[in-house]
């Protein structure tokens, strides 16, 4: 087993809601002998799981802890990445359904369906070549026959009518992959300024991948954590709350560990 592939079993145990859930139970455990501290420990627990699972703290979190980056103006966009001198859009995966039984087959995630639509769009637009990246991932890697992301979302484009793939890169594991494989292909055919299409949370790492693997880049955001409903509904607990919260706090880990 590759120690990177620890990497997601360790990150689940850590952030919400495992990693909560872990101090609840240690609270419980520990309020056998130490009541008052035990309790307050588990009560800690469940407060943190409850806000972080309010898509209100999830939008705080995101603007306290990740650097912040904007979305190109509808209207304006050809005219940006064309400004900058761009040669090619690149979209990042994130995450797969391998598995689907009305298309028989693998589907990519909503994350990564949302950004290879827009990454497709947005390569419609500017009259530019289209890129992806994204392979199996640690969580499952090594297990044979696992469908990559590159084949899913070429399939998923195919079916759209959208722009199709010049460029696809299956093999890669993690961000730092993405950005070195992509970036073996890409400047192979003389390619060295690109619009970076992924989710807002994710760009501030993708960027820095990216910049480091050589090529210059134009951030091209889209997916970011916004309000979704009335304020009083954002400080309820929910499932979109709390995955927002997860992914914002794995990045920040992420970017913190240099990984």
């Amino acid at each position: 087993m590759h120690p990177a592939e620890w990497r997601p079993i360790l990150s689940t145990l850590v952030l919400p809601p495992a990693g909560l859930l872990l101090l609840v139970l240690f609270g419980w455990l520990l309020a056998r002998r130490w009541r008052r501290a035990g309790r307050a420990l588990a009560l800690a627990g469940l407060a943190a799981l409850w806000l972080l699972s309010c898509n209100a703290v999830a939008v705080r979190l995101s603007q306290a802890l990740l650097p912040q980056f904007t979305a190109l103006p509808q209207a304006q966009a050809a005219a940006r990445l064309q400004a900058q001198h761009i040669q090619a859009v690149v979209v990042l995966g994130g995450g797969l359904y391998p598995r689907v039984p009305e298309f028989e087959g693998p589907l990519p995630s909503s994350h990564t369906a949302a950004r290879a639509l827009y990454g497709s769009w947005l390569a419609r637009e500017s009259d530019l070549p289209l890129g992806f990246s994204g392979g199996v991932g640690w969580a499952n890697a090594g297990e044979a026959g696992h469908p990559d992301e590159a084949d899913a979302v070429a399939r998923l484009l195919a079916r759209a009518g959208s722009a199709p793939l010049r460029w696809a890169e299956g093999a890669s594991r993690d961000t730092l992959e993405n950005a070195r494989n992509m970036a073996a292909l890409l400047q192979r055919d003389g390619v060295e300024r690109i619009a970076l299409v992924t989710s807002a949370w994710h760009m501030p790492r993708s960027v820095r991948a990216f910049e480091a693997a050589g090529l210059a880049v134009l951030p091209a955001p889209m997916g970011f954590v916004v309000p979704l409903q009335r304020p009083l509904l954002e400080w309820l607990p929910s499932a979109y709350g709390l995955s927002a919260s997860q992914q914002i706090l794995r990045e920040w880990l992420a970017l913190r560990l240099g990984r």
